[in-house]
């Protein structure tokens, strides 16, 4: 006879990482969570160790430091998430683009305060993407710059955190949970009683959460950028850690925020980056051309407007 969901115990589990706090919510049989928090902290960390900026030992920092030109091995971990940012960088016209290191450290996101001296710097730099600037050599585990840039991961690492919480739940046999790294989700099969996994996207208000809408996810990730959390002050305004690839600043005038579905939460959190510099014009026509799932929130006065595309979102246009 087959379980029902009374039958099954539900299991809540969370741990530090990046920063932030990793969850996973799932319902077992007979199962003993202390191996899987131990596995899924563990695949946390590891993701963290490879891709911080905030680790000087790590090996997203070790590329950094290596001379220009020089081949460096790195893990599979990070080469993946390497590759797949300078895939999302083409594919965006430079939106996209990892190659920001310097710009966040300069205006205070990364381990360091804003710094005047360095934000002239970032300005005044010279902007190749990373696309054009950094070479894989992904059979042989090795990657080099061939320009003076700093690497940043900081727009797509969490989402493949989340990843790999979700194939660290598979390997323990279990195929329907949600997970989350700092608000970055994906929802693995369905609940035990058969429905969706409820998402909210957040409203973008800097001074309480609160939900704007709710998604239903299957098998799928969503991750948020947005204008309201992580904000410097410069010149009498707040700015949000969302950098301009062309300026070497953070956007001027961003959307609220801009949230996207996708099959994996890399790409969900990569894309969502890219359409907010894309702006609240060529984002949602990017997303059109690209197939996504996306949701626009605008700011109009003292209120917003929301824009979809796909049709996960539809009917929020408002």
């Amino acid at each position: 006879m087959s379980k029902t969901s009374t039958d099954l115990t539900r299991h809540a589990l969370s741990g530090p990482t990046m920063g932030a706090r990793w969850s996973a919510l799932f319902f077992a049989e007979d199962l003993d969570p202390t191996p899987v928090q131990q596995a899924l902290q563990a695949a946390a960390e590891e993701v963290d160790a490879q891709m911080s900026i905030w680790r000087p030992d790590s090996d997203l920092m070790r590329l950094n430091a290596a001379p220009v030109g020089e081949w460096v091995s790195v893990p599979a971990p990070l080469m993946t998430v390497l590759r797949l940012g300078l895939e999302v960088g083409r594919a965006s016209a430079g939106a996209f683009d990892i190659a920001v290191g310097d710009a966040v450290t300069a205006w205070g996101f990364g381990p360091a305060a804003a710094d005047g001296d360095r934000i002239r710097q970032a300005l005044a730099a010279p902007r190749p993407p990373a696309h054009e600037v950094l070479d894989l050599a992904v059979a042989a585990g090795r990657a080099r710059r061939t320009a003076p840039v700093t690497l940043d991961l900081n727009g797509i690492a969490k989402g493949y955190g989340v990843d790999r919480l979700a194939e660290t739940l598979r390997r323990f046999g279990i195929g329907a949970a949600l997970v989350g790294i700092d608000g970055e989700m994906r929802a693995l099969g369905l609940r035990p009683d058969g429905t969706p996994w409820a998402v909210a996207v957040e409203a973008p208000d800097p001074s309480r959460r609160a939900a704007h809408s709710l998604l239903a996810l299957h098998d799928a990730a969503v991750a948020t950028s947005g204008d309201y959390r992580h904000r410097v002050q410069a010149g009498g305004r707040a700015l949000s850690h969302t950098m301009d690839p062309r300026r070497g600043a953070p956007l001027l005038a961003p959307p609220a925020s801009v949230t996207v579905v996708a099959q994996t939460c890399a790409e969900a959190d990569a894309w969502a980056s890219a359409l907010m510099v894309q702006g609240a014009a060529a984002g949602p026509a990017l997303a059109r051309r690209r197939g996504l799932d996306a949701l626009f929130l605008l700011r109009e006065g003292t209120g917003l407007r929301a824009v979809s595309v796909g049709r996960l979102f539809g009917g929020l246009d408002r």
